[in-house]
């Protein structure tokens, strides 16, 4: 069952989404070699409890971390580790926080130092992805034309989409209704309505796209052992159109990027 949310609700969803965007903009600063992704997890634990949240992903389905944390060919679900990164790596940070009994969860992937142009090619068109599916969430459109879209666009640059893993509804819940696949026919799936809250974020693979989970029971890798990448906003339908509730601007301050891709899926200028 989908859960409308108010526009009071809204605002409280925004609120602990762009915690999340802090803490992603935090650490923006502190990816580099040799950090491990321990550290880094520590790091994010410490800031989000400093904001007046809780760590959204700690204890919950029994998560032993506050980050997942996925390196180079693992898609998503990472767990922390102490291993170094390392010049080229990339690594797809996860981080959900709860706050005022709203949850937000958004995913950045960062680059560590000289990462190879594939690689960076990989990363551009995921992130691109994302709002070319975001553009289609908004009323009287359905579930498989944000999926339609995301497939549509990876695909023609010759890269496999994840099947087995989704986005989803967000509220007081981390996980509701509905499932956001990033693959889809147009005009299929459930409708979009007034006050829908959504995570899309697709999973992109450079080669294939299947996966298989590691022994931990958490991480999920590529088949092929190629570089994934993850990208995640959490996204309300407000006047029938996407309004984006999370951001990266803070990623990009953090990393001196400058950008204007969130600019029409915000009625409001976002203050830093």
């Amino acid at each position: 069952m989908i859960v409308v949310k108010t526009r009071e609700e809204i605002e409280l969803m925004r609120e602990s989404a762009l915690i999340v965007s802090k803490t992603l903009g935090m650490l923006a600063k502190e990816v580099k070699p040799g950090v491990t992704t321990k550290q880094l997890d520590t790091l994010a634990e410490d800031f989000i409890r400093a904001q007046g949240a809780l760590p959204g992903f700690l204890g919950l389905y029994d998560c032993p971390s506050t980050l997942l944390t996925s390196v180079n060919e693992a898609v998503v679900h990472g767990l922390p580790t102490d291993i170094p990164l390392k010049e080229g790596d990339i690594v797809s940070i996860d981080c959900g926080a709860l706050k005022n009994g709203f949850y937000g969860d958004h995913a950045y992937t960062f680059e560590i130092g000289d990462v190879a142009p594939e690689t960076k090619k990989l990363i551009q068109v995921t992130k691109e992805s994302l709002y070319v599916g975001i553009r289609e969430f908004k009323t009287n459109n359905r579930v498989g034309d944000v999926g339609f879209a995301i497939q549509q666009y990876c695909e023609n640059h010759g890269y496999g989409v994840v099947r087995e893993l989704v986005g989803h509804g967000l509220g007081k819940k981390m996980h509701e209704d509905p499932e956001m696949p990033n693959y889809g026919k147009r005009g299929r799936g459930k409708k979009f309505i007034e006050g829908m809250v959504v995570a899309i974020e697709p999973m992109i693979n450079m080669g294939t796209h299947r996966i298989k989970q590691l022994k931990d029971g958490w991480t999920i890798v590529t088949l092929d052992g190629k570089p994934s990448v993850h990208f995640e906003h959490d996204v309300a339908i407000i006047d029938g159109n996407p309004e984006i509730l999370s951001t990266f601007a803070y990623v990009h301050e953090a990393l001196g990027i400058t950008s204007n891709e969130e600019d029409e899926f915000r009625q409001k200028t976002l203050v830093l």
